[in-house]
């Protein structure tokens, strides 16, 4: 009895615990750039899941509620319209895919390891993160199509100009826990 009650001690004490995220005071700021400037705004978290012990995450995942997306540079029916078209079909889909993934399998040296799913589409992002206090920064960079989002790249369409889209998009993020 005395062994259960030692092995049982010690797999508590190296057991993950859930780690609650503070989702009014995280945020996840977008960006994307085409050849005559850039669109700048939000995404909201829809939920996460996040695993660890003593504030730091080891495992887990955040879902973005893309139909809470947000666009802060433009205004009235250019900010409608420019949001009207990256919840279409040629970006995001919202209809079809509302949501976007990114599950962190790995913690180690500063970075997440994990994958990220945008429109069914699924791939491996490596994100590097700083830690102070009970909040994590960093800066995910993706290629867009790689999660199916060509609309305006010139890696796939030639002698767009000035209506070329670059195909890198800048996901900042702030996740605070509780």
């Amino acid at each position: 009895m005395r062994n259960l009650l030692l092995i049982t001690s010690l797999l508590l004490g190296q057991a993950a615990f859930a780690l609650q995220l503070n989702k009014s005071a995280s945020q996840l700021q977008w960006k994307g750039t085409k050849v005559t400037g850039e669109h700048y705004g939000t995404v909201g978290i829809k939920d996460a899941e996040l695993t660890g012990e003593a504030g730091q995450i080891q495992r887990g995942h955040i879902i973005a509620d893309l139909s809470k997306i947000k666009i802060s540079d433009l205004e009235g029916k250019w900010a409608n319209k420019f949001i009207g078209h990256i919840q279409s079909d040629d970006f995001f889909n919202i209809k079809k895919y509302p949501t976007a993934k990114y599950e962190i399998e790995k913690v180690k040296n500063g970075f997440f390891y994990g994958k990220l799913t945008i429109k069914g589409n699924t791939h491996k992002e490596k994100v590097k993160y700083t830690k102070k206090g009970n909040e994590y920064k960093g800066t995910l960079v993706f290629n867009r199509t790689k999660y199916d989002m060509k609309y305006g790249s010139g890696s796939f369409f030639k002698g767009l100009g000035d209506k070329m889209i670059h195909d890198d998009v800048k996901l900042d993020f702030k996740l605070v826990l509780k």
